[in-house]
């Protein structure tokens, strides 16, 4: 996962906050007023707070294995 593109604000997030994030801006682009502006940035940041889930959830799947290993 490339978390240097990843914003300091995201980053400092927990698994929740993100999602709950997350949900809001899917919320916003489904909406048929929305401008196009707007739902490009929306969308950039969806996919930055989607890199940064998928990146603490590899983490954690890598230290389940490792502490697997060790017993």
């Amino acid at each position: 996962m490339k978390t240097k593109n990843i914003p300091p604000d995201i980053k400092s997030k927990s698994i929740n906050e993100a999602k709950s994030e997350i949900l809001d801006i899917l919320e916003r682009l489904e909406k048929k007023d929305t401008d196009l502006s707007a739902s490009k940035n929306d969308y950039q940041r969806l996919l930055n707070l989607n890199n940064y889930v998928d990146g603490l959830f590899k983490e954690r799947i890598k230290k389940i294995r490792f502490t697997g290993k060790k017993k």
